[in-house]
């Protein structure tokens, strides 16, 4: 088995709803370990949408990076994301943010994700899982990496986990 941490997030609907039901199509072949709180978050790049609910999950798997994400995608369309714009509004989206301490990088599928360390949205939940967690290429902490960037003052941590 191999640790693995997904970035979950949501701004369509029943936004924590959807974010329970897509955690729920993990099993079996990956176990939650572990979940951050969650936080309403405003959008970023594509400004003019609803505000998002993002949260950090901790998890196992025997699956190798490219399956775990074809699983992924799999629950997205489960849950109702449909193909849109890019950075746009969704329904639920997951994200391998690291593999293990698997380093790669494919068209389709780069481990660790190459935006995180720019993402407060990202990095804020998964401090509060994984405080320590080196990142291989960066070599700093998710802790640090979080610290570096500006806080924001409309991200608000809500009462609702998964």
């Amino acid at each position: 088995m191999t640790t693995a941490y997904l970035a979950i997030g949501s701004n369509l609907g029943d936004r924590v709803g959807n974010l329970r039901r897509a955690v729920a199509m993990l099993a079996p072949e990956i176990v939650l370990v572990a979940s951050s709180p969650l936080y309403e978050t405003a959008p970023a790049y594509v400004v003019d949408q609803p505000r998002f609910v993002n949260g950090a999950l901790k998890v196992e798997t025997a699956l190798a990076p490219r399956a775990l994400l074809t699983k992924l995608k799999d629950i997205e369309q489960a849950v109702g994301r449909q193909p849109g714009l890019r950075y746009g509004p969704r329904i639920v989206d997951l994200d391998i943010l690291f593999y293990g301490d698997t380093v790669s990088a494919e068209d389709d599928l780069e481990i660790p994700h190459p935006r995180l360390a720019e993402r407060l949205f990202v990095l804020r939940p998964l401090a509060d899982i994984a405080p320590g967690l080196l990142h291989p290429v960066l070599k700093r902490t998710v802790a640090h990496l979080h610290e570096a960037l500006a806080d924001d003052p409309a991200m608000k941590q809500m009462t609702d986990t998964l």
